[in-house]
């Protein structure tokens, strides 16, 4: 069942989404949809975030030059699943190429191994039980988990992550609004996920 008040946070995101102006939106992703989606890519939309992808779907528009993203908003309901894939897979994928590259190894995961083959392996294994994150648009992602709602908002480069909106409705203010920078002191996220919050 989903929460009253994960609703809420979700449709009151994609109202401030639309107030912004800067994108078109297709109907929202309806139940079918959801389950289709969930079971195809295997885990499950958090409250928040499944209302905003029902309140309407974001329309990505023509990249500008430099863009990093192509298109940053996730193509749920026909997009290639390949690009969909790789956009889920990019949290544990950056994490592994700085295993591999970069000499990160997450203390939580005991010694690491001498031979690189086997400490990619190993990392690889313990990733495979951290929480799935699930893009918002491009590198900015939620947990996932039904029932779970009014996460921070967590921008993800390997393992340079950081917090970039309260929940999913600061979020969209911080991300689109143009206020970066301006934080209060009432701004204090706290990361709820099993192993990301350890890397914030």
């Amino acid at each position: 069942m989903i929460n009253s008040e994960g609703t809420r946070l979700g449709t009151e995101a994609a109202r401030r989404l639309a107030r912004s102006g800067l994108y078109e939106f297709e109907p929202g992703l309806t139940d079918a949809e959801f389950t289709r989606i969930e079971r195809e890519y295997g885990f499950e939309f958090a409250d928040d975030h499944r209302a905003f992808l029902a309140a309407g779907l974001p329309v990505n528009t023509p990249p500008e030059d430099g863009q990093t993203w192509s298109r940053p908003w996730p193509e749920w309901r026909d997009g290639d699943r390949d690009s969909l894939r790789r956009q889920l897979d990019w949290p544990v994928e950056g994490v592994l190429l700085d295993v591999e590259h970069n000499g990160f190894w997450y203390e939580g995961w005991g010694e690491r191994p001498a031979d690189a083959a086997t400490a990619l392996g190993t990392a690889r294994h313990h990733l495979a039980e951290a929480p799935a994150l699930v893009p918002v648009y491009a590198h900015r992602y939620l947990p996932a988990g039904r029932g779970h709602f009014g996460h921070p908002v967590l921008s993800m480069w390997q393992t340079d992550i950081i917090y970039y909106g309260l929940d999913l409705v600061d979020y969209l203010h911080k991300e689109f609004d143009e206020v970066r920078g301006e934080v209060d002191a009432h701004w204090k996220p706290r990361a709820t996920a099993p192993f990301w919050r350890d890397l914030l």
